[in-house]
Parts: C-alpha cells; structure tokens; sequence
C-alpha cells in the first residue's frame, strides 16, 4: 500500500487510536458493536465444557468442515467437498497463507486498488512484485486494463465482492469476462476474498465458486468475524481445489497448525441453523437507518450494494486530502472515519470516506447527528 510499511501502524490503527484519544464515535475500523447471536454463545459455552481442548486436526475438525461445506452449499448452490476446506485463525491468515504458499520470488501479483491493505504484503515477502491496476470511479474492474499488465510471470489476481471499502458487488457478467480472461494464461490463479459473501443487499452474491472455469482455479476466502459478528476471534476458512489445498496446507501447518479447538466445535454446532439471511436483514436495516439519517447532511452517499461500509463523497464539504480531512472529523465533530486514498497504491484520492455502519442503533444515531452538523 502507498502509505502503509513494516514499521508503521496501519491506517485502521491509527484512526482507532486517534478516536480512543479524542472520545470520538468509531466507524473507522470494521468492527461490530452490537450482541452476538445468545443461540451461538450457547455453543461456544457447552463446547468449552466438552474436552475439546487439544490439538485439532490441522485442516480443521471434519464436523466444521462438513458443516462449512454444507453452508456454502445451501447458500451457493454449488457443491464443495469437505476435503477442500481449510479452517484458518481469520480471513487475514487465509490470505497469507495461500500467498505464501502460491507464489515465489520474481513472480507477480495483481492487485485491484482501493484494495485491503494485507493484500500485498505477504507476496512482497517472498519477493513477488505486486502490481497495482486501478478499479474505474465506479469502483468496478476493466478487465481489459487488467490483462494489459498481465506477464508470463503474472501468478495470481486478488479480487474482491463485496468490495472492501466501496460496498460495491460484482455481477455474474464480471466473472463470466474474468473466466475469458484467465483462460488466456494457463498458470495464472485467483484469491478471491468474499468475507462479506452474506451482506450482499440489492443484488445477490455471486461466487468464483458458481463459474466452474474459476473454481478450479480460485481460493475463496471467508470469515467467521463477518458472518457470525465475531471478529474477536479470528476464526475463518478458505476452499481451494485439492491440488491448490496441498500447497497451502503446506505452509498452514507450519504457519500454525491449527486453529482454536473448542471454538471450532461451537462453531461447528452453530452452523447447522445458522441462517445468513437474518445477519443480512440485521445489516439492511443499519444501513437504511443510517442512509435516512445521513440524508440531510452535506455528504455524497455513494452506492452500497454489500458490506456493512457506506462510501461517502465529502466534496460538497471540503477539497481537503481526505486523511486530512478525515483527522480533522475525528478532532471537529467526534467520528472516526477511514480515508479512501490509504487503499489505494497511488494514493489517489476521490475525496472519499468510509463508514462503518455495523453499529448500535444508538451509535448511528448519534454519529449521523454529528455528521449532519457540517
């Protein structure tokens, strides 16, 4: 990332910090506020009183693994076998993982900005080079541009829906242009990150998995955190066809071997009612509560088809840098937001923010009044 190194803190730090300091109301880093499911604590609670304690099995516990299968099933309607899971300690470990595991040095990674900031740097750590191709002011990919940087050394595109920071979600059009794409370059493989697969609101998610051109070349990453409101404990997973698991299981082993046992077992229980479409409708209502109450501020909300970000345009506001702008909101009116620009390579700066809006009621509440006070 343009501004981010090994020896500074990351964009998402340095803004929780600045509104821990100042008081100030925290839709910077994405977190939720609210109560986890009681259903879900039930499980963790009796699955700590089990003696679920020990090592699992590095690629995690077949009955979370079967469940996690069938989930994806029920909701993808596309057939994963168990065998293809790995569980990992969140989203963030699944990628660096399998970028490790994936790529070697000299080799290149495609990146579409504004992307999430652990993205690159697993790949520039086993000396890839990382090469930036920017999603147009709609925040959607030209898959034309994509394939001009496209290299016979070119190993892996990162792409991600719902996308992380815009709340954009990619149609069924985009993977069918990005299968033609690949096709092109028989060594080339994707990571697709879709932890926010079950917060996709005016348009349905669609997977890599649902193009079979795309599954057999693809890691998808998701996240427990998400889904489950939990992101305290880093729990996620990722599916990859076999021959893509073997590498990465390689690496995993040796990374940490395996993941919280008794939390995998509550999981695992969980799973099995588990509905996604109340954590969508839980999210639909924040945003729609959020959207009326932003409505008579001076700020551009932006499309938000999924995730639990709203993308706002301040230009009505302020020409600021938007980090500039961004401190001077937490310091002025006591919200904490995230600018654009920090997922961006360049820096480019469309004089964005984003917002978090899995919060209380009463924390939108009372963040959209301070907004609406510019």
């Amino acid at each position: 990332m343009g501004k981010q190194s090994l020896n500074n803190p990351s964009i998402f730090t340095k803004m929780s910090q600045l509104a821990q300091s100042l008081g100030a109301i925290n839709l910077a880093q994405g977190f939720p506020n609210m109560p986890i499911d009681p259903r879900l604590k039930d499980c963790i609670a009796n699955a700590a009183q089990s003696e679920q304690h020990q090592y699992s099995p590095y690629q995690g516990l077949p009955e979370l693994r079967y469940e996690i299968a069938a989930l994806i099933e029920r909701n993808g309607t596309v057939a994963v076998d168990p065998n293809e899971v790995l569980v990992t300690a969140g989203a963030t470990q699944a990628i660096y993982t399998s970028v490790q595991a994936l790529v070697s040095a000299g080799e290149e990674v495609i990146l579409l900005d504004p992307c999430y900031d652990c993205y690159a740097l697993p790949a520039l750590m086993v000396g890839a080079k990382v090469r930036h191709v920017a999603l147009n002011e709609n925040y959607l990919p030209d898959w034309n541009k994509v394939e001009a940087v496209i290299t016979e050394r070119t190993r892996l595109i990162i792409i991600n829906s719902p996308h992380n920071p815009s709340g954009r979600v990619w149609e069924e059009h985009e993977y069918k242009a990005l299968a033609s794409l690949v096709e092109k370059f028989p060594r080339l493989l994707l990571l697709s990150d879709e932890v926010y697969e079950y917060l996709a609101f005016d348009k349905p998610h669609f997977s890599v998995r649902n193009v079979p051109r795309l599954k057999e070349r693809s890691v998808v990453v998701s996240s427990f955190g998400k889904s489950l409101q939990a992101t305290g404990w880093k729990m996620g997973y990722l599916t990859a066809p076999k021959e893509i698991l073997t590498s990465i299981l390689y690496v995993h082993q040796f990374l940490i071997f395996s993941v919280n046992s008794f939390l995998q077992k509550g999981i695992a229980t969980y799973l099995r009612a588990f509905n996604p479409d109340r954590v969508r409708a839980d999210y639909a209502h924040r945003k729609a509560l959020f959207t009326a109450q932003m409505k008579p501020s001076k700020f551009e909300l932006l499309p938000c088809e999924g995730t639990y970000f709203q993308t706002v345009c301040y230009s009505n506001i302020s020409h600021e840098k938007d980090l500039d702008f961004a401190e001077r909101l937490a310091h002025e009116v006591g919200v904490a937001a995230i600018p654009v620009s920090a997922f961006n390579e360049d820096e480019r700066d469309l004089k964005h923010l984003r917002l978090c809006f899995a919060k209380t009621e009463e924390t939108l509440t009372e963040a959209a009044q301070r907004l609406c006070s510019l």
